[in-house]
Protein backbone atom coordinates (compact mmCIF):
# COMPACT_ATOMS: atom_id res chain seq x y z
CA UNK A 1 0.00 0.00 0.00
CA UNK A 2 1.62 2.93 -0.84
CA UNK A 3 1.59 5.64 0.98
CA UNK A 4 2.58 9.64 0.29
CA UNK A 5 5.57 9.64 2.56
CA UNK A 6 9.01 10.33 1.35
CA UNK A 7 11.57 7.98 2.41
CA UNK A 8 14.52 10.60 1.85
CA UNK A 9 13.57 13.52 4.07
CA UNK A 10 10.22 11.76 5.88
CA UNK A 11 8.19 14.42 4.51
CA UNK A 12 4.55 13.84 4.15
CA UNK A 13 2.01 11.46 5.91
CA UNK A 14 -0.62 8.49 5.93
CA UNK A 15 -3.53 8.82 3.11
CA UNK A 16 -5.93 7.58 5.14
CA UNK A 17 -9.17 8.40 2.98
CA UNK A 18 -10.72 7.77 -0.01
CA UNK A 19 -8.65 6.67 -2.93
CA UNK A 20 -8.20 4.91 -6.09
CA UNK A 21 -5.09 2.90 -5.25
CA UNK A 22 -3.77 1.62 -8.82
CA UNK A 23 -3.62 5.31 -10.21
CA UNK A 24 -1.48 5.88 -6.95
CA UNK A 25 0.25 2.65 -7.57
CA UNK A 26 1.09 4.19 -11.43
CA UNK A 27 1.49 7.32 -10.55
CA UNK A 28 4.49 7.00 -7.81
CA UNK A 29 5.96 10.40 -8.55
CA UNK A 30 2.69 12.38 -8.30
CA UNK A 31 1.97 10.35 -5.02
CA UNK A 32 5.37 11.10 -3.29
CA UNK A 33 7.22 13.82 -5.67
CA UNK A 34 10.94 14.15 -5.50
CA UNK A 35 12.30 16.73 -3.18
CA UNK A 36 13.40 18.44 -6.32
CA UNK A 37 9.73 19.46 -7.36
CA UNK A 38 8.56 22.89 -6.36
CA UNK A 39 5.79 25.20 -7.44
CA UNK A 40 2.71 24.76 -9.40
CA UNK A 41 2.79 23.17 -12.83
CA UNK A 42 -0.54 22.05 -14.84
CA UNK A 43 -0.97 18.46 -15.63
CA UNK A 44 1.45 17.33 -18.68
CA UNK A 45 0.03 13.94 -18.79
CA UNK A 46 -3.26 12.41 -20.19
CA UNK A 47 -3.79 8.49 -20.79
CA UNK A 48 -5.98 7.60 -24.02
CA UNK A 49 -7.45 4.94 -21.78
CA UNK A 50 -9.30 8.14 -20.51
CA UNK A 51 -10.41 8.96 -23.66
CA UNK A 52 -14.33 8.74 -24.90
CA UNK A 53 -14.38 5.45 -27.36
CA UNK A 54 -15.85 6.18 -30.53
CA UNK A 55 -16.83 2.45 -31.58
CA UNK A 56 -18.28 2.12 -35.26
CA UNK A 57 -18.91 -1.40 -37.35
CA UNK A 58 -15.53 -2.22 -38.14
CA UNK A 59 -13.26 -0.39 -36.09
CA UNK A 60 -13.00 2.84 -33.21
CA UNK A 61 -11.35 5.62 -32.81
CA UNK A 62 -10.88 8.29 -29.41
CA UNK A 63 -8.65 11.49 -29.40
CA UNK A 64 -6.49 13.49 -26.64
CA UNK A 65 -7.29 17.27 -27.30
CA UNK A 66 -6.34 20.08 -25.20
CA UNK A 67 -9.81 20.23 -23.85
CA UNK A 68 -8.60 16.82 -22.26
CA UNK A 69 -5.05 18.24 -21.80
CA UNK A 70 -5.09 21.83 -21.65
CA UNK A 71 -1.42 22.19 -21.32
CA UNK A 72 -1.34 20.71 -25.36
CA UNK A 73 -1.20 24.20 -26.62
CA UNK A 74 0.55 23.15 -30.19
CA UNK A 75 -1.10 19.56 -31.61
CA UNK A 76 -4.03 17.09 -30.95
CA UNK A 77 -3.62 13.33 -31.08
CA UNK A 78 -6.03 10.38 -32.02
CA UNK A 79 -5.77 6.51 -31.43
CA UNK A 80 -7.79 4.57 -34.01
CA UNK A 81 -7.76 0.91 -35.12
CA UNK A 82 -9.71 -0.78 -38.21
CA UNK A 83 -10.10 -4.28 -38.66
CA UNK A 84 -9.19 -6.07 -41.88
CA UNK A 85 -10.67 -4.29 -45.13
CA UNK A 86 -12.03 -1.16 -43.49
CA UNK A 87 -12.14 1.97 -43.89
CA UNK A 88 -11.92 5.90 -42.34
CA UNK A 89 -13.86 7.05 -44.78
CA UNK A 90 -12.48 9.53 -48.00
CA UNK A 91 -12.08 12.69 -46.18
CA UNK A 92 -10.20 15.80 -45.67
CA UNK A 93 -9.72 18.55 -42.87
CA UNK A 94 -8.39 21.70 -42.17
CA UNK A 95 -5.17 20.57 -40.02
CA UNK A 96 -1.83 18.92 -41.48
CA UNK A 97 -2.36 14.97 -39.80
CA UNK A 98 0.75 13.64 -39.15
CA UNK A 99 0.44 9.32 -39.08
CA UNK A 100 2.35 6.45 -36.93
CA UNK A 101 1.26 2.93 -37.53
CA UNK A 102 1.38 1.24 -34.41
CA UNK A 103 0.57 -2.46 -35.81
CA UNK A 104 -0.86 -4.12 -38.30
CA UNK A 105 -1.06 -3.54 -41.95
CA UNK A 106 -2.85 0.08 -44.05
CA UNK A 107 -3.21 1.59 -46.79
CA UNK A 108 -3.29 5.07 -47.95
CA UNK A 109 -4.56 6.86 -50.86
CA UNK A 110 -4.38 10.28 -51.57
CA UNK A 111 -4.50 13.23 -54.57
CA UNK A 112 -2.74 16.71 -54.14
CA UNK A 113 -4.06 20.39 -55.85
CA UNK A 114 -2.68 19.02 -59.29
CA UNK A 115 -4.57 15.89 -59.71
CA UNK A 116 -1.84 13.92 -58.86
CA UNK A 117 -2.73 10.60 -57.01
CA UNK A 118 -0.73 9.11 -54.16
CA UNK A 119 -1.00 4.97 -53.45
CA UNK A 120 1.11 2.98 -50.60
CA UNK A 121 0.79 0.09 -48.46
CA UNK A 122 2.28 0.61 -44.78
CA UNK A 123 3.29 -1.35 -41.68
CA UNK A 124 3.85 -0.78 -37.98
CA UNK A 125 6.84 1.97 -37.70
CA UNK A 126 5.97 3.55 -40.96
CA UNK A 127 4.80 7.25 -41.09
CA UNK A 128 2.44 9.32 -43.69
CA UNK A 129 1.80 13.15 -44.02
CA UNK A 130 -1.13 14.97 -45.59
CA UNK A 131 -0.67 18.32 -45.30
CA UNK A 132 -4.16 20.69 -44.93
CA UNK A 133 -6.57 20.27 -46.70
CA UNK A 134 -5.77 17.32 -48.90
CA UNK A 135 -8.14 14.61 -49.19
CA UNK A 136 -7.37 10.80 -48.17
CA UNK A 137 -8.79 7.10 -47.27
CA UNK A 138 -6.97 4.72 -44.90
CA UNK A 139 -8.08 0.91 -45.26
CA UNK A 140 -6.99 -1.99 -43.01
CA UNK A 141 -5.21 -4.97 -44.70
CA UNK A 142 -5.43 -8.39 -44.11
CA UNK A 143 -4.15 -8.00 -40.40
CA UNK A 144 -5.91 -5.02 -39.39
CA UNK A 145 -3.81 -2.12 -37.93
CA UNK A 146 -4.20 0.42 -34.84
CA UNK A 147 -2.41 4.34 -35.26
CA UNK A 148 -1.51 7.03 -34.16
CA UNK A 149 -2.68 10.38 -35.89
CA UNK A 150 -1.39 13.99 -34.85
CA UNK A 151 -2.88 17.16 -36.20
CA UNK A 152 -1.66 20.49 -35.87
CA UNK A 153 -4.11 22.27 -34.00
CA UNK A 154 -4.89 21.40 -30.29
CA UNK A 155 -8.74 21.47 -30.78
CA UNK A 156 -8.90 19.00 -33.32
CA UNK A 157 -11.46 16.94 -33.17
CA UNK A 158 -12.08 13.68 -35.15
CA UNK A 159 -15.86 14.21 -35.30
CA UNK A 160 -15.58 17.00 -37.17
CA UNK A 161 -13.31 16.10 -40.71
CA UNK A 162 -15.19 16.99 -44.11
CA UNK A 163 -16.44 13.48 -44.65
CA UNK A 164 -17.60 12.55 -48.38
CA UNK A 165 -20.93 10.98 -47.49
CA UNK A 166 -21.90 14.06 -45.44
CA UNK A 167 -20.70 16.09 -47.85
CA UNK A 168 -23.07 14.53 -50.63
CA UNK A 169 -25.72 14.14 -48.00
CA UNK A 170 -25.83 17.75 -47.41
CA UNK A 171 -25.95 18.90 -51.44
CA UNK A 172 -28.76 18.73 -53.14
CA UNK A 173 -29.32 15.63 -55.00
CA UNK A 174 -29.74 16.83 -58.40
CA UNK A 175 -26.56 19.03 -58.05
CA UNK A 176 -24.68 15.70 -56.88
CA UNK A 177 -26.39 14.25 -59.75
CA UNK A 178 -25.38 16.61 -62.43
CA UNK A 179 -21.69 16.73 -61.16
CA UNK A 180 -21.46 13.01 -62.37
CA UNK A 181 -23.19 13.20 -65.08
CA UNK A 182 -25.94 10.84 -63.52
CA UNK A 183 -29.57 11.09 -62.70
CA UNK A 184 -31.32 11.17 -59.13
CA UNK A 185 -32.34 7.84 -59.36
CA UNK A 186 -28.75 6.27 -60.27
CA UNK A 187 -27.16 8.19 -57.33
CA UNK A 188 -29.92 6.84 -54.95
CA UNK A 189 -27.85 4.15 -53.24
CA UNK A 190 -25.43 7.05 -51.81
CA UNK A 191 -24.83 6.60 -48.27
CA UNK A 192 -28.37 8.22 -46.37
CA UNK A 193 -25.82 8.68 -43.11
CA UNK A 194 -22.18 9.22 -41.96
CA UNK A 195 -20.21 6.68 -42.89
CA UNK A 196 -16.89 7.51 -40.76
CA UNK A 197 -15.53 4.18 -40.01
CA UNK A 198 -16.80 1.07 -41.87
CA UNK A 199 -16.42 -2.47 -43.23
CA UNK A 200 -15.22 -3.77 -46.54
CA UNK A 201 -13.41 -6.11 -48.25
CA UNK A 202 -9.48 -6.42 -47.71
CA UNK A 203 -8.49 -4.87 -51.12
CA UNK A 204 -5.74 -6.53 -53.67
CA UNK A 205 -2.60 -5.44 -54.50
CA UNK A 206 -1.85 -1.94 -55.73
CA UNK A 207 -0.65 -3.51 -58.96
CA UNK A 208 -4.16 -4.47 -59.45
CA UNK A 209 -5.74 -2.07 -57.69
CA UNK A 210 -4.54 1.43 -58.56
CA UNK A 211 -6.09 4.30 -60.90
CA UNK A 212 -3.22 6.48 -62.36
CA UNK A 213 -4.19 10.07 -63.21
CA UNK A 214 -2.97 12.05 -66.39
CA UNK A 215 -1.32 14.07 -64.13
CA UNK A 216 0.60 10.82 -62.91
CA UNK A 217 2.45 10.48 -58.53
CA UNK A 218 2.83 12.93 -56.53
CA UNK A 219 7.04 13.68 -56.62
CA UNK A 220 7.73 13.70 -52.72
CA UNK A 221 5.26 10.28 -51.07
CA UNK A 222 2.79 10.96 -48.85
CA UNK A 223 4.79 7.82 -46.76
CA UNK A 224 8.06 7.40 -44.87
CA UNK A 225 9.50 3.87 -44.01
CA UNK A 226 10.93 3.83 -40.86
CA UNK A 227 13.68 1.33 -42.49
CA UNK A 228 14.71 4.39 -44.59
CA UNK A 229 15.60 6.34 -41.11
CA UNK A 230 18.82 6.74 -40.17
CA UNK A 231 19.49 5.34 -36.32
CA UNK A 232 21.64 7.71 -33.82
CA UNK A 233 22.87 4.92 -31.99
CA UNK A 234 23.44 5.59 -28.08
CA UNK A 235 25.37 3.91 -25.40
CA UNK A 236 21.80 2.94 -23.73
CA UNK A 237 19.52 2.74 -26.60
CA UNK A 238 18.89 5.05 -30.01
CA UNK A 239 16.82 8.02 -31.63
CA UNK A 240 15.58 7.93 -35.32
CA UNK A 241 14.84 11.41 -36.63
CA UNK A 242 12.36 12.34 -38.99
CA UNK A 243 11.29 15.87 -40.40
CA UNK A 244 11.35 17.62 -43.38
CA UNK A 245 14.78 17.20 -44.50
CA UNK A 246 14.63 12.91 -44.49
CA UNK A 247 10.16 13.48 -45.46
CA UNK A 248 10.19 16.44 -47.24
CA UNK A 249 6.23 15.97 -47.57
CA UNK A 250 5.82 16.45 -43.79
CA UNK A 251 5.87 20.23 -43.70
CA UNK A 252 4.01 20.44 -40.38
CA UNK A 253 5.13 18.26 -38.23
CA UNK A 254 8.70 16.60 -37.32
CA UNK A 255 9.47 13.38 -34.70
CA UNK A 256 12.49 11.75 -32.76
CA UNK A 257 11.59 7.64 -32.60
CA UNK A 258 13.26 7.19 -29.24
CA UNK A 259 14.52 4.04 -27.57
CA UNK A 260 15.54 3.37 -24.53
CA UNK A 261 16.88 -0.17 -22.60
CA UNK A 262 16.68 -0.46 -18.72
CA UNK A 263 18.51 1.03 -17.24
CA UNK A 264 18.94 4.02 -19.49
CA UNK A 265 17.43 7.95 -19.59
CA UNK A 266 16.99 10.42 -22.35
CA UNK A 267 19.65 13.03 -21.63
CA UNK A 268 19.00 16.32 -19.88
CA UNK A 269 17.71 18.84 -22.98
CA UNK A 270 15.50 20.66 -24.32
CA UNK A 271 13.65 22.01 -27.90
CA UNK A 272 14.21 25.53 -28.46
CA UNK A 273 11.45 25.24 -31.50
CA UNK A 274 8.44 24.33 -30.38
CA UNK A 275 6.50 22.11 -27.23
CA UNK A 276 6.92 18.42 -27.17
CA UNK A 277 3.77 15.96 -27.57
CA UNK A 278 5.14 12.65 -26.43
CA UNK A 279 3.22 9.25 -27.34
CA UNK A 280 4.36 6.76 -25.10
CA UNK A 281 4.21 2.99 -27.06
CA UNK A 282 6.21 0.94 -24.63
CA UNK A 283 7.28 0.63 -21.03
CA UNK A 284 7.16 2.67 -18.46
CA UNK A 285 9.14 6.32 -17.59
CA UNK A 286 9.56 8.86 -15.16
CA UNK A 287 10.07 12.46 -16.38
CA UNK A 288 10.81 15.55 -14.44
CA UNK A 289 10.25 19.05 -16.16
CA UNK A 290 11.82 22.73 -15.45
CA UNK A 291 10.00 25.33 -16.32
CA UNK A 292 12.39 28.16 -14.29
CA UNK A 293 12.01 30.02 -11.58
CA UNK A 294 11.91 26.83 -9.37
CA UNK A 295 9.34 25.19 -10.62
CA UNK A 296 9.73 21.41 -11.80
CA UNK A 297 6.86 18.42 -11.81
CA UNK A 298 7.55 14.74 -11.93
CA UNK A 299 5.57 11.96 -13.83
CA UNK A 300 5.34 8.70 -14.79
CA UNK A 301 4.03 7.01 -17.49
CA UNK A 302 2.68 3.81 -19.32
CA UNK A 303 2.42 2.41 -22.57
CA UNK A 304 -0.97 4.32 -24.07
CA UNK A 305 -0.09 7.96 -22.53
CA UNK A 306 0.21 11.34 -23.73
CA UNK A 307 3.20 13.56 -22.37
CA UNK A 308 3.50 17.73 -22.72
CA UNK A 309 6.55 19.60 -22.62
CA UNK A 310 6.25 23.18 -23.05
CA UNK A 311 8.46 25.22 -25.19
CA UNK A 312 11.79 25.10 -24.34
CA UNK A 313 11.29 23.62 -20.84
CA UNK A 314 14.23 21.63 -19.38
CA UNK A 315 13.45 17.71 -18.99
CA UNK A 316 14.75 14.56 -19.23
CA UNK A 317 13.13 10.60 -19.38
CA UNK A 318 14.21 7.97 -17.39
CA UNK A 319 13.31 4.61 -18.32
CA UNK A 320 11.71 2.67 -14.98
CA UNK A 321 11.20 -0.65 -15.56
CA UNK A 322 12.78 -3.85 -17.12
CA UNK A 323 11.74 -3.63 -20.71
CA UNK A 324 12.71 -1.56 -23.24
CA UNK A 325 11.02 2.25 -23.21
CA UNK A 326 10.00 2.93 -27.18
CA UNK A 327 8.03 6.60 -27.10
CA UNK A 328 7.75 9.38 -30.05
CA UNK A 329 8.52 13.20 -29.61
CA UNK A 330 6.23 15.10 -31.58
CA UNK A 331 6.98 19.05 -32.76
CA UNK A 332 4.25 21.26 -34.57
CA UNK A 333 7.78 22.50 -36.37
CA UNK A 334 9.41 21.02 -39.83
CA UNK A 335 12.59 20.41 -38.37
CA UNK A 336 13.42 18.64 -35.12
CA UNK A 337 16.14 20.25 -33.00
CA UNK A 338 17.64 19.79 -29.15
CA UNK A 339 20.05 21.28 -26.97
CA UNK A 340 21.67 19.18 -24.89
CA UNK A 341 23.27 20.42 -21.07
CA UNK A 342 26.28 17.84 -21.67
CA UNK A 343 26.46 19.56 -25.17
CA UNK A 344 26.19 23.04 -23.80
CA UNK A 345 28.62 22.57 -20.98
CA UNK A 346 31.28 21.18 -23.17
CA UNK A 347 31.56 24.21 -25.22
CA UNK A 348 32.17 26.78 -23.15
CA UNK A 349 35.62 26.90 -21.70
CA UNK A 350 36.73 24.96 -18.63
CA UNK A 351 36.98 28.22 -16.12
CA UNK A 352 33.58 28.90 -17.17
CA UNK A 353 32.00 25.87 -16.22
CA UNK A 354 34.12 25.19 -13.34
CA UNK A 355 32.92 28.95 -11.82
CA UNK A 356 29.22 28.00 -12.34
CA UNK A 357 29.17 24.39 -10.74
CA UNK A 358 31.52 26.03 -7.79
CA UNK A 359 34.00 23.23 -8.90
CA UNK A 360 37.24 22.06 -10.00
CA UNK A 361 38.78 22.73 -13.87
CA UNK A 362 39.67 19.15 -13.28
CA UNK A 363 36.23 17.98 -12.37
CA UNK A 364 34.72 19.73 -15.59
CA UNK A 365 37.38 18.15 -17.59
CA UNK A 366 35.99 15.07 -16.40
CA UNK A 367 32.90 15.24 -17.74
CA UNK A 368 31.75 13.00 -20.65
CA UNK A 369 32.29 14.47 -24.00
CA UNK A 370 31.04 12.67 -26.88
CA UNK A 371 32.34 12.92 -30.17
CA UNK A 372 29.18 11.60 -31.68
CA UNK A 373 25.50 12.71 -30.65
CA UNK A 374 24.71 10.41 -27.46
CA UNK A 375 21.18 11.75 -26.35
CA UNK A 376 20.22 8.45 -25.11
CA UNK A 377 22.88 7.77 -21.94
CA UNK A 378 22.91 4.97 -18.69
CA UNK A 379 21.28 6.56 -15.85
CA UNK A 380 22.08 2.98 -13.96
CA UNK A 381 26.25 3.68 -12.69
CA UNK A 382 26.68 -0.20 -12.85
CA UNK A 383 26.31 -0.54 -16.59
CA UNK A 384 28.48 2.49 -17.04
CA UNK A 385 31.77 1.08 -15.59
CA UNK A 386 30.23 -2.85 -16.21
Amino acid sequence: MPQPIRATDGKGWLDLGPRDIWRDRENPDILTPPPTDGGTVANLKYSFSDSHQRLQPGGWAREVTNRDLPSSQDVAGVNMALEPGAYRELHWHKEAEWGLMLTGNVRVTSVDESGRYFIDDLVAGDLWNFEAGLPHSIQALDQGCEFLLVFSEPDFSENNTFLLSDWFMHTPQDVVAANFRKTEAEISQFPQEELYIFKANVPGPIADVERPTPAGKVPSPFSFHMEDAPVIESEAGRVRIVDVNNFPAAKTISAAFIEIEPGGMRELHWHPKAAEWQYYIQGTAKMTVFLSGGVARTFDFHAGDVGIVPLVAGHYVQNTGDEKLIFVEIFKHPEYSDISARKWLASNPVQVVADHLLSTDAFVESLPLDDEPAPVIWYDQSKIHG
